[in-house]
């Protein structure tokens, strides 16, 4: 049965991406129909397949010695992440019925986002390495599609460019380490590679770790890539939603996580992570506080929260990381489907041109503020377990000048969450806005993604026993949602931590009496807007490859029959690379 669901996850919603587009953008009734059920189908699968959940492959389709088995494994990380991506991805599809009425071209909007989902799911419940790389380039090409949706707007088209090249050279590292590992013992098998990579070549194995670690950096937008997924902001809402809370960014997180046991011995690579993580997670809560695109604020916020997963990851908690993965997936949802109904209402993205929206869109408020507060880490709101589970890890097992930095940032965040919930929904309004609140099919997505944030942390003992049970390689403590309640209520960081926030909060409250210190503050403002001079660098990466695909255009003879010579012979020429292991 967990094979057939596993197929049925990635096939459904590329099967209905197929559907949607013969169906032909003369009927977008019918593609909105299709896109809707074969979302809602994925997503009851991916649940169903929870329960199925298992150590052991349960799908093998065999490709050769050279390739061994392309293996599906439904364990509990697996699992999570793929009813992750179907779940929300659903409700950013029933959202999109809404959103993207009257649109021109939804047949290849939906195509895409069902691609995504389903290259997603099926990314992390494949074994197989090489099988893994083929859903992560997935993933990075479908994502550009929808980044640069709106493709008679140049900065989308720059933005989904961008996003391309910048993951795709983390790519490389990941198929690096994939060649490194196979090199060594032979295989792509995930759990074979996990249980014998004591047997690798010390130089090698590093290698791969740090191969991976820049993989995920590039493509959960950290330090020193974290420049790309701001400017990804001019697809569509339902799409930023998709891509900061369900699938893009979750993948290098995800990497971190599943190859912890076999990396975290490597020496450098755990104190590497944890300065990723922490780097991240504080310079885009600067760059948050200055910046005044009600989308990029919610970006920058995506990243800074990514990096306390990955800080978690490298301070050796791995359920804490993972939980608020899930915890992030749900606000962070909320919090941009919210946001694309406020600009869907009113037409503009400055929040300086907002003020006073929460009379004319009261459920919308209520929802926004309710995302915000599971950011900001309010107790009882699923985002305060998970971050004070990072936090506490973070005390116990890394540095105290990373603990320090991740207890600052959290006050940071409470600071620019409680800036932009008054600058969109109270005071005066600054412009003269006609809004109207979330309509019925958004109204769908925003109430359940709003119960969640309420509810999603009960999950948390279930949660710890799915992963405990199923990933013989890792250790996690925890078995039932009270011992992590207990954890969270005992712990004396607990209140430090509550007392940041609160300095956080009270900082914008009385704003006014703190310019003198504003005024101090005020030449990190360029740094900020140019993401700390970063931006200049990823840019010229981007300028680069671009140059060097000039200049290979000249290969392009516009004959067919040498074209079809030349794509078979590259093709000929990396299957031999990859059969070998060089």
């Amino acid at each position: 049965m967990a094979a057939i669901l596993i197929v049925c996850l990635i096939g459904v919603p590329w099967l209905g991406a197929v559907l949607v587009w013969l169906a032909g953008d003369r009927r977008p009734g019918l593609q909105h129909s299709l896109a809707v059920l074969s979302s809602i189908l994925t997503a009851g699968a991916s649940l169903y397949l929870v329960f199925l959940n298992q150590s052991q492959p349960a799908l093998a389709i065999p490709m050769g010695s050279a390739f061994g088995d392309f293996t599906f494994t439904p364990d509990g990380l697996g699992v999570f992440l793929a009813a992750v991506a179907a779940v929300v991805g659903s409700l950013a599809v029933i959202y999109s019925v809404d959103y993207m009425r009257g649109a021109a071209q939804v047949g290849r909007y939906y195509a895409m986002v069902l691609f995504f989902i389903g290259a997603m799911i099926g990314l992390v419940l494949t074994s197989n390495l090489l099988l893994m790389f083929f859903f992560w380039e997935i993933t990075a090409l479908t994502s550009y599609s929808l980044i640069s949706f709106y493709n008679d707007d140049p900065k989308a088209v720059a933005g989904g460019l961008k996003a391309l090249i910048i993951t795709q050279l983390g790519g490389l590292g990941m198929l690096a380490g994939a060649l490194v590992i196979y090199s060594q013992l032979g295989t792509y098998d995930l759990n074979v590679f996990l249980a014998n990579h004591a047997q690798m070549d010390p130089l090698w194995l590093k290698i791969a770790a740090f191969g991976f670690l820049a993989a995920a950096a590039a493509k959960s937008s950290q330090f020193p890539f974290h420049t790309w997924l701001p400017d990804a902001m001019e697809a569509p809402s339902p799409i930023s939603a998709l891509i900061h809370a369900a699938t893009m960014v979750n993948a290098g997180v995800y990497l971190l996580a599943r190859f912890f046991p076999a990396f975290e011995g490597v020496p450098g690579w755990r104190t590497a992570v944890i300065i990723v993580g922490a780097v991240s997670a504080l310079i885009a809560a600067v760059m948050t506080l200055f910046a005044n695109d009600l989308k990029r604020v919610l970006a920058y916020s995506t990243v800074s929260q990514l990096g306390y997963m990955v800080y978690a990851v490298g301070a050796g908690g791995i359920f804490a990381s993972q939980l608020h993965l899930m915890s992030h997936s749900v606000f962070k949802a909320l919090l941009f489907l919210a946001a694309g109904t406020v600009i869907h209402a009113v037409g503009t993205r400055d929040l300086r041109q907002m003020g006073g929206l929460g009379r004319q869109m009261p459920l919308t408020q209520v929802v926004f503020i309710l995302g915000a507060l599971s950011l900001a880490g309010i107790p009882v709101m699923n985002g305060f377990w998970s971050k004070e589970l990072i936090l506490e890890a973070g005390l116990e097992h890394a540095s105290l000048w990373s603990y320090l930095v991740m207890l600052f940032t959290a006050g940071l965040t409470a600071l620019y969450t409680f800036r932009v919930v008054w600058l969109v929904f109270f005071g005066e309004p600054r412009s003269h806005l006609h809004a109207h609140d979330a309509t019925p099919f958004m109204r769908v997505s925003l109430v359940v993604l709003a119960c969640g944030t309420f509810t999603t942390w009960l999950l948390a003992g279930p949660f710890a026993r799915l992963l405990g049970t199923t990933l013989p390689f890792h250790h996690f403590e925890f078995e039932t949602t009270w011992e992590v309640v207990f954890e969270v209520l005992t712990a004396p960081a607990t209140l430090v931590a509550l007392a940041v926030v609160a300095l956080g909060l009270l900082a914008w409250w009385r704003r006014e009496h703190l310019l003198s210190l504003q005024k101090r503050l005020a030449f990190l403002q360029p740094a900020a807007e140019s993401a700390f001079g970063f931006d200049l660098l990823n840019q010229i990466i981007v300028t680069i490859t671009n140059a060097l695909a000039s200049g290979l255009r000249v290969t392009q003879t516009g004959d067919l029959n040498w074209n079809i010579f030349a794509i078979v012979t590259a093709l000929a020429v990396i299957l031999a690379i990859l059969a070998v292991g060089v």
